[in-house]
């Protein structure tokens, strides 16, 4: 699934999910205009078959349900493994379950060739969709993200889905023999449904999509399959009852804009960008220190880092897994930990996540996200309580995703759902995630200047 390795994905814009697309894109586009009048109607005839709406439809509810399935084998498993008796009565068996679970996503590595996301950025454990996908993988890649995921490493539901959604997209249309080209919008499209049931917003996976755009001619009927996929995969899950990210982290609306807010905006953007800065040094750090520990053994990866998430765990437990559910115990009552412990909550959440990722656990980057985040507003607001703590968690969240994920729609849009934002608290968001972008845009122009410089001999040759 991944890209080429970009340990600077998350200060790069350009080195998103978006470049393969936008060359596949490119390519559709130099195809077409090279090609005579008489190929081009034989492709659109016949390589260039396009699904028909109903197989979208049919595509969107398989994804929808697979989503609400594999949401609850998940919530099923953690509960089992880890809410009983015996594990609360006796945490030192947090490390032994860590490394259980660990073996065996290093096993399913090793002899299932369940795939990774080692090689990319954040933007990658997302995107779904990439020239390495096999859905031929699919039981490994089934098997490793649920283990990934109840191991108590720091990664999400949400990369998992969008990997294993693609996968049953790509088996779909490969039986209907759809062209590989329009295909890409039939994955996304699959991809839209499930995310946007999952987030609880219709309108979710079009900004990704948008962010992330296929291009080429056929963009508009790839949008028009998202927003439908979109809206079905969102109805189904509403119309069931089950429970999505949305109203998660809700925070009491702004009731009036003030100038301080403002400034408090622009601060906590430049908070955001740091955080989405030190989660990429540790991919960095990470991709390549586990790369030589390991030398490419996934089985002694994923063992190492199980004695460190294992540890982690057992002198803190709040920092297991995602952070989804622990969250909501620290913002009940912040003042009992304190300053200090919640600044150092946030930056092991994200030492955490860099390891896992790039260790071969399967899962996505946006709850420990959004968790260190919440921590680093939780200590602010104990520190200046007279500003909204809505304003101090979600304009930090709304920066350091945008810049993580390469993406300020899908980011702000995210926030916004999650955190139940009104138009004046968005406006306050929407700030945050551009200051994040110029400053993370700035950066990577800085890095730039300064790598040419360093490989650049004084008499000009390099």
């Amino acid at each position: 699934m991944p890209i080429a390795d970009n340990p600077n994905a998350a200060l790069d814009p350009s080195a998103s999910a978006g470049s393969h697309l936008r060359t596949e894109a490119m390519s559709e586009t130099i195809v077409t205009d090279s090609a005579p009048a008489g190929a081009e109607e034989t492709a659109a005839a016949g390589a260039e078959r396009l699904p028909r709406l109903g197989h979208v439809l049919i595509m969107a509810v398989i994804s929808i349900a697979f989503a609400a399935i594999f949401l609850a084998a998940n919530g099923a498993l953690s509960a089992t493994v880890w809410n009983n008796g015996f594990v609360s009565a006796n945490r030192w068996t947090i490390p032994v379950l860590v490394l259980v679970f660990s073996l065996l996503v290093g096993l399913l590595q090793k002899f299932l060739r369940a795939p990774t996301v080692i090689e990319g950025g954040f933007a990658e454990t997302l995107k779904g969709v990439g020239p390495k996908t096999d859905y031929h993988t699919f039981p490994g890649a089934l098997l490793s993200s649920l283990c990934s995921l109840a191991s108590g490493a720091s990664v999400g539901p949400e990369g998992p889905i969008t990997i294993l959604v693609q996968q049953i997209s790509i088996w779909f249309r490969t039986r209907l023999k759809v062209s590989p080209r329009a295909g890409l919008g039939f994955d996304v499209a699959a991809i839209a449904s499930a995310l946007n049931g999952v987030v609880g917003n219709p309108l979710f996976t079009a900004a990704f999509a948008t962010e992330y755009s296929v291009g080429g001619q056929s963009a508009l009927i790839y949008l028009a399959w998202n927003l439908l996929a979109g809206v079905v995969g969102f109805s189904v899950y509403a119309l069931l009852g089950l429970t999505s990210f949305a109203s998660f982290l809700a925070f009491p609306s702004v009731v009036t804009l003030e100038p301080s807010y403002f400034v408090w905006a622009v601060v906590l953007g430049c908070v955001g960008t740091l955080v989405a800065v030190i989660a990429a040094i540790g991919m960095r750090v990470f991709g390549t220190l586990m790369q030589r520990l390991s030398r490419g053994d996934p089985i002694l990866r994923a063992l190492a880092a199980g004695v460190v998430i294992g540890l982690v765990g057992l002198a803190m437990p709040q920092l297991l897994f995602s952070g989804e559910a622990q969250i909501h115990v620290i913002i009940a009552d912040p003042a009992a930990y304190g300053v200090g412990l919640l600044l150092l909550m946030a930056v092991l959440k994200l030492v955490l996540l860099a390891l896992s990722l790039k260790s071969g656990f399967l899962g996505g980057p946006t709850f420990p996200l959004l968790f260190s985040c919440s921590m680093i507003g939780l200590a602010l607001h104990l520190l200046f309580p007279d500003a909204p703590l809505g304003i101090q968690v979600m304009c930090i969240e709304a920066s350091a995703v945008a810049v993580a994920l390469s993406a300020p729609l899908t980011a702000i849009l995210l926030v916004a759902v999650v955190g139940t934002a009104n138009p004046d608290t968005l406006a306050l968001i929407t700030l945050s995630a551009v200051i994040g972008l110029l400053l993370s845009t700035g950066i990577k122009a800085a890095m730039e200047r300064r790598a040419t410089q360093t490989t650049t001999v004084p008499n000009g040759h390099v």
